[in-house]
């Protein structure tokens, strides 16, 4: 059966090239690790920035709130969209595109005359950066094998706690060198746009187009697809809501939902709770933040390549799966559980830094939409994930500040976290991840 997404090659390769296979879907996913670190880079600007920001503006804190949380609202209404868009014109169009478009809104934020027109900036910004995970989903049903996917997921999704790690040392240092935050808001900007065209350059939507690939991986990505759409059910030609027939689709959405409100959560709040609770100054909080990031990044890597090891030997693709993300789910809840007992901060540091390492596993859930959908539907599926996953991006901050500011105590906050690792635990378990589904 010949591979709907494999048109006819359409260079000739070199037969020699197929004793030495290229390595180009690698190069792809660590561009598109770039990409979403950059874009949690510019996503962090404005909470280092704010502080300035607020001075020169003069505004309180409830308009700041909303100038935080104003990115969120476009960047959820913007994930079905966004992954229709890359199922209609494929994925290399669209994350150029979304990674010139964010990149302009962030640069153009530094003319912004009022706090207003910075929530303006801040709504295109998240309108922008919200095609790049389904489009990042589905390049990785194009270009990944179905024993690759887990490292592909974890690549793409990997980008996060990455720029999370730098994001707050970089746009610091810039406003640092140059005195201003407008001034860094530019740099970072047109860096970012620089990048969407080194995107649009390098990226293609068909492996056999890709001018680096050689045959040898070319075919192995070829008769790897094959053999995935031989074991397919066939197309209905329904709509792609009829996915939604189907509990696994569900859970995969509830589970990123509550993955993204520990994930979230931490993001938003953990400075405080650091700062506040166990009285880190800012040398001590930046280092903790930056250790418990960085371990959230190497989790994921690590998540990765288990499961896809895993895979290779001939494991089930359910209790691979499961198991994973079943024990991610459980050490990260113990984790975060056992924060509310533990007094001393570097134990709360070395507790958090755990968390993040074995909650970041879940960053292969990116791989869920390319096993459950067809590769014409899987950014739609993306789409649908992420934005279940965002709706925690617009409530949690604003639950656990509500809960902290009745109870006084980040305590119900801390257990807040922790059902929500449990829910996580359950959906994930619950998800059939050994077939693709008959849409």
């Amino acid at each position: 059966m010949r591979n709907a997404t494999m048109p006819t090659r359409t260079r000739p390769i070199d037969a020699v090239d197929a004793l030495a296979p290229t390595n180009v879907r690698w190069r792809i996913f660590l561009l598109m690790l770039m990409l979403i670190a950059i874009n949690y880079v510019d996503r962090a600007s404005i909470s280092v920035a704010m502080p300035a920001i607020s001075k020169e503006f003069n505004i309180g804190l409830t308009t700041q709130g909303f100038i935080l949380s104003s990115f969120f609202i476009t960047y959820a209404l913007m994930q079905i969209p966004g992954g229709m868009l890359a199922d209609r014109f494929k994925p290399r169009i669209v994350i150029a595109l979304a990674t010139l478009g964010w990149g302009f809104f962030q640069a153009v934020a530094a003319v912004s005359f009022s706090a207003w027109v910075l929530v303006l900036t801040r709504l295109g910004l998240g309108a922008s950066e919200a095609p790049i995970y389904p489009a990042g989903g589905k390049l990785n049903a194009i270009w990944m094998t179905s024993n690759e996917r887990a490292r592909g997921a974890t690549l793409l999704d990997g980008g996060a706690p990455l720029g999370a790690a730098f994001g707050s040392l970089i746009i610091a240092g810039l406003i640092g060198e140059f005195g201003s935050w407008r001034v860094s808001f530019i740099v970072a900007g047109v860096g970012t746009m620089l990048c969407g065209l080194l995107a649009w350059w390098y990226i293609r939507d068909n492996p056999a187009e890709h001018p680096s690939i050689n045959k040898a991986e070319a075919d192995f990505i070829a008769k790897a697809h094959a053999h995935e759409d031989s074991l397919a059910p066939a197309s209905s030609g329904v709509s792609a809501i009829a996915y939604f027939r189907h509990l696994s689709v569900w859970c995969m959405c509830l589970g990123w939902m509550f993955f993204n409100a520990v994930w979230y959560g931490l993001l938003t709040w953990m400075p405080n709770y650091l700062s506040a609770v166990h009285g880190l100054d800012i040398t001590q909080l930046g280092g903790s933040l930056f250790a418990m990031f960085l371990s959230g990044f190497v989790g994921e890597l690590v998540g990765g390549q288990l499961a896809d090891r895993w895979r290779v030997r001939g494991g089930n693709p359910n209790v691979i799966f499961r198991t994973v993300f079943g024990v991610a789910a459980a050490v990260a809840t113990l984790s975060i559980f056992a924060v509310a007992y533990v007094h001393e901060p570097i134990y709360v540091v070395l507790l958090l830094s755990s968390t993040l390492f074995f909650l970041r596993w879940c960053g292969m859930y990116w791989a869920i939409p390319g096993i459950l959908a067809s590769r014409a539907r899987s950014g739609f599926l993306g789409g649908c994930m992420n934005f279940a996953g965002n709706i925690a991006g617009i409530t949690v901050p604003v639950i656990v500040g509500f809960i902290v500011q009745a109870t006084g105590s980040y305590f119900i906050a801390l257990m807040f976290f922790a059902f929500a690792g449990v829910a996580l635990f359950v959906c994930s378990t619950a998800i059939d991840y050994s077939r693709k589904l008959p849409v």
